[in-house]
């Protein structure tokens, strides 16, 4: 499932689209638009603009005005497993080979927005995981993890009992972190997963906040979060790349966890 990361490098290729005139909307694939019915997202969007690109954690929207000025609806996009918007030759996310040696399908094509200028917006999807609608509702989400401050992230995610990187994983709290950036920002910050968030200190959740702002600029720098320092040694016979001693394994949260059995033992 894509993160933060991959969602805010779909973000930066929608804002390459901005300001034209759109000209025509594919919207034919029932399954991805619903509950829109072919035809409704492209009367709500034919010969207006997308005028803002937006994230909230994984969630991405962009802001329309209709053809007379006026504000319209959101345009929001959910990328699933492996969505990929695509424009003027950008990708994003890009990922490493992610479509290698794969001859690609028309019908993987999903959505689209053609411009009057002739370039074209489109949804990439192999899985048909990936959602469009019109309007999308983004009040069961917690603040940004990218933009959260360091008092709020400290008083969200250090309330109850319940293990650490389950916290960080509920989106109510937290916006955007999934479970390879949350191994990645737990084990930078020195974390085990399965500790309970009460008995972290003030210092401890300093540090955490720190180790996920750290992770997130990596990762969207360098191409999402399969590029981060220990995501490649999350594997049986893995060891930890700054101490040499063997990654563990285990269940936190019901998701599937790695951690260094010696920095992150207690």
């Amino acid at each position: 499932m894509p993160e933060l990361p991959e969602v805010e490098l779909a973000r930066q290729v929608l804002a390459g689209a901005l300001g034209r005139k759109i000209r025509d909307v594919d919207d034919h694939d029932d399954w991805v638009c619903r509950p829109h019915a072919p035809g409704d997202i492209a009367a709500a969007l034919r010969g207006g603009r997308l005028t803002e690109a937006h994230r909230r954690g994984k969630t991405l929207w962009c802001e329309t005005e209709g053809g007379d000025g006026r504000p319209g609806p959101n345009l929001g996009v959910h990328l699933g497993m492996a969505g990929q918007l695509r424009f003027a030759g950008e990708s994003g996310p890009p990922g490493p080979g992610r479509f290698r040696d794969r001859e690609e399908k028309p019908e993987w094509f999903r959505f689209g927005i053609t411009f009057a200028d002739g370039e074209q917006l489109r949804l990439f999807d192999t899985r048909r995981l990936a959602r469009v609608r019109l309007d999308p509702d983004l009040d069961a989400l917690g603040p940004d993890a990218g933009e959260v401050s360091r008092g709020e992230f400290r008083d969200r995610v250090g309330r109850g009992r319940a293990p650490v990187k389950a916290r960080l994983l509920d989106q109510s709290v937290v916006a955007g972190i999934g479970n390879l950036l949350a191994d990645e920002t737990l084990w930078q910050a020195a974390l085990n997963p399965a500790r309970p968030v009460h008995e972290l200190d003030g210092d401890d959740l300093t540090n955490l906040h720190k180790a996920l702002r750290k992770s997130l600029r990596a990762a969207i720098k360098h191409g999402g979060v399969h590029t981060g320092e220990i995501i490649g040694h999350r594997r049986a016979g893995g060891h930890c790349p700054r101490c040499g001693a063997v990654m563990t394994h285990g269940t936190v949260g019901g998701r599937s966890t790695w951690w260094c059995s010696k920095e992150q033992s207690g």
